[in-house]
């Protein structure tokens, strides 16, 4: 049903954006919007500070006449995200004490048992030390070895070996037992794709322990409707095969996935829909990091528009590694 929904408001966007005024007169401190202009100053300002980022073109019949032909957007491509963003949220419970003056209150994230006692409590192993066997002990000491510790009656007093003797020797030759050695055991059958893609969870169904890393690219559009930048994500396998919508859910904060994440046309290439981050809080994001560091006695240029709309939009989706432009200081 949401989608259906998200279907019709972007259809109602777009039509919207048709009969929208490109803007002329910058309202960048006044309201955080951008001008096309502004839009593309930003953008080359990016593009030197970050090299990995570049302006693409599109498809020819997609162009937007209000911007540059060759600049219509904002291309990285191969980003890595390395986990899923359920692999970062808490899950543990969490009870809201109230303050007695009622201003407000905090999160405990631990809690009691009915008699008072903390439920971690139960899980803490006592350790004792056995001195007449030099031996640590746990509850659990029955079922597993000892920790024995090392006396100095155990130490090795002979002399040590010549090291030109040990060589002619041959004993540098033999294989060492205390270095570990690995072999890959191939199957008799080859894994089918679809246990190649569920490897993206860590590992797969063979006990493969390697890390199955996603990419993506990323878009940035201007939104002419709403005078902004616009993020479009689209990601990838290990094998360079795209990933199915609800995969690239999983890569997106659950508190904004299907609501401010939503699956879209892109303004400039032809194709399936992309997931976007919508842009409908953007100006307003910006106008209050405008206002907190005039208020700190600074001046925020619009050429850093893009560099600081990166860093607030990271939070939507965590767990692409895409943030590696220059640092700002909001005091």
């Amino acid at each position: 049903m949401q989608s259906v929904v998200n279907t019709v408001k972007g259809t109602a966007l777009n039509v919207a954006e048709y009969l929208t005024p490109v803007l002329k007169e910058s309202k960048f401190r006044e309201t955080g919007v951008l001008t096309p202009e502004e839009f593309v100053a930003a953008g080359d300002h990016l593009v030197h500070h970050c090299p990995t980022w570049q302006w693409a073109a599109g498809d020819e019949s997609k162009k937007k006449p209000y911007l540059p032909k060759d600049k219509q957007f904002l291309i990285t491509r191969n980003v890595p995200c390395y986990r899923r963003c359920k692999q970062m949220e808490y899950v543990g419970e969490e009870t809201l004490v109230e303050e007695e003056s009622g201003d407000g209150g905090w999160v405990e994230t631990h809690q009691l048992n009915d008699d008072g006692s903390n439920q971690l409590d139960e899980k803490i192993c006592e350790l004792t030390l056995d001195e007449s066997k030099d031996e640590m002990h746990t509850p659990e000491s029955d079922k597993s070895s000892p920790i024995v510790v090392a006396t100095e009656e155990d130490e090795d007093d002979d002399e040590a070996i010549d090291m030109d003797d040990f060589e002619e020797s041959g004993m540098l030759e033999l294989v060492d037992p205390a270095v570990a050695t690995t072999t890959r055991k191939l199957d008799a059958d080859p894994q089918p794709a679809a246990a190649t893609n569920a490897g993206d969870e860590g590992a797969s169904a063979s006990g493969d322990s390697v890390l199955h890393t996603r990419t993506y690219d990323l878009h940035i559009t201007y939104d002419k409707y709403y005078q902004t930048p616009r993020l479009w994500v689209v990601g990838y396998d290990e094998q360079r095969k795209p990933l199915t919508v609800e995969q690239m859910y999983e890569d997106v904060s659950q508190d904004h996935a299907k609501k401010t994440v939503t699956m879209e046309s892109h303004p400039h290439l032809p194709g399936p829909n992309m997931a976007s981050v919508h842009p409908c809080r953007h100006a307003d994001i910006m106008k209050k990091i405008i206002q907190t560091v005039e208020e700190g006695g600074g001046q925020l240029g619009v050429h850093l528009y893009l560099i600081i709309f990166l860093k607030f939009v990271q939070t939507v989706i965590p767990t692409i590694e895409y943030d590696f432009t220059q640092n700002f200081n909001m005091s």
